[in-house]
């Protein structure tokens, strides 16, 4: 009886392509916070965290026209 070798062929994480989050629906609300949900890729998400990601994403815009 030979022992058992535990498979170890690496489990390759497929990165999905960037989400922009073009749909949000709010999921919950409470007095410091406000958490949306993506309806594109189900990420969960503060409310703030949007906002930051558009500014950025304004940023990297100018940064690539100069």
């Amino acid at each position: 009886m030979t022992p058992s070798q535990p498979s170890q062929s690496p489990q390759k994480q497929t990165v999905p392509p960037a989400c922009k989050h073009p749909r949000v629906e709010i999921v919950t609300r409470d007095e410091e916070s406000e958490y949306v949900e993506c309806k594109e890729c189900g990420e969960v998400f503060e409310a703030r965290e949007l906002k930051d990601m558009a500014i950025e994403e304004q940023r990297t815009q100018e940064e690539e026209k100069e």
